[in-house]
């Protein structure tokens, strides 16, 4: 074992035949197996693309490590078969194992519940989100942790929505096309095209991956009734695992199915109601009890199934966790239709019109664009 030490506010390194030992100058330390060293070496990668070449199977499965020198921000590894790298300490820094690095695509969330109130949703203005960089990306900050924001003051166009969406990427298409329309009309192929109240719910749970944000820019909402309504799908699967932990691991674990179904499409999957993440916790919610297909789960655990499914929907019907907003023309609504339950009530269309224009952007644009947002902005404060 071979220590090289140098000054108190420079890393240490410990060589081991398989590992390199990192002490920081905060006196923590990381292991580092060389074969994650080799995997990560620059020199394994394209040096436009930054795309990796190195065939890991082209290797030794333990590179032997014989020396690591400190040379002016990377450290120089030499390996028994000769190879040596130029690895970077801040890229070591910024991805030591056991620790996920920096991502600011992933924002924590905040559940809320019916006390936020539809005047403690965010708010945040067209125009600022339309011309600049920072006004872009606190808005989006707040969509993301909240799962829900208001866009105020567009324009009179059915343009002026969409223009904010692919300010954030490109829009998803569904079978319902890339845009939508929310309006009474003849013969509609979903309910959201009729005047009747929708209950909570998030949209297209039969699709393989549902869309990911949701933004319903209201044009004219000058009917009697047409109130939309919110909720938090994440704190009412929290509050279930904390009321009911064995109707949380169900709707965690039982896939169902969705379908729908029409003259032109025949969609459907078999997923669980409440997904949760690697590290335990809740990333999506499909919960659609329109689109939910006949169950056909095992008799053995149906009736608890059952009882399970209940205890969430009676949650989407409780007070305590929804919002009520009437939005007003000029107004967009942007939720993440993951995690954020939406629904409506019933409207008269005699007494007015009522027109929503919608689309879609996916989580994965809307978390690229954080990153790209997070980039320009250090390097405008840099210059």
């Amino acid at each position: 074992m071979k220590r090289i030490g140098y000054p108190m506010t420079a890393p240490h390194f410990t060589v081991q035949a398989d590992t390199l030992i990192v002490t920081w100058a905060d006196d923590t330390t990381t292991q580092f197996p060389t074969i994650w060293l080799r995997d990560n070496c620059p020199s394994g990668l394209h040096p436009e693309t930054h795309e990796r070449l190195l065939d890991l199977l082209e290797i030794d499965e333990t590179p032997v490590l014989i020396s690591a020198t400190r040379d002016e921000g990377v450290v120089l590894l030499e390996y028994e078969d000769g190879h040596v790298s130029r690895m970077p300490i801040a890229l070591m820094d910024a991805h030591r194992p056991g620790r996920r690095s920096h991502d600011a695509g992933k924002i924590q969330e905040q559940l809320w519940r019916a006390d936020l109130g539809a005047n403690g949703i965010p708010r945040h203005t067209s125009t600022m989100i339309l011309t600049d960089d920072y006004a872009l990306n606190a808005w989006m900050q707040d969509t993301a942790k909240y799962g829900l924001a208001i866009v105020e003051h567009l324009p009179d166009s059915i343009d002026s929505g969409v223009q904010v969406a692919e300010r954030v990427g490109f829009l998803r298409t569904t079978n319902f096309g890339t845009t939508f329309e929310v309006i009474n009309k003849p013969d509609p192929n979903n309910l959201a095209y009729t005047s009747v109240a929708l209950p909570l719910h998030t949209d297209l749970p039969n699709q393989e991956v549902p869309p990911g944000y949701q933004f319903l820019h209201c044009l004219a909402n000058e009917a009697t009734g047409g109130g939309s309504l919110f909720a938090d799908g994440f704190a009412m699967a929290e509050d279930l695992r904390q009321d009911d932990p064995e109707a949380f691991r169900l709707l965690c674990e039982t896939p169902i199915p969705f379908r729908f179904s029409d003259k032109d499409a025949d969609i459907q999957v078999h997923r669980p109601v409440i997904t949760l993440g690697a590290m335990g916790n809740v990333i999506e919610i499909r919960y659609n009890a329109h689109l939910a297909g006949i169950f056909d789960m095992s008799p053995e655990i149906m009736p608890a199934y059952y009882r399970a499914y209940r205890a969430y929907m009676a949650k989407t019907r409780d007070p305590k966790y929804r919002i009520n907003v009437r939005l007003k023309a000029g107004e967009m609504v942007v939720f993440d239709n993951r995690r954020v339950l939406h629904g409506r009530d019933s409207f008269d269309p005699s007494t007015g019109f009522r027109h929503l224009h919608g689309c879609y952007v996916d989580r994965g644009e809307f978390a690229s664009r954080l990153r790209l947002l997070e980039r320009n902005v250090t390097i405008a404060k840099a210059s």
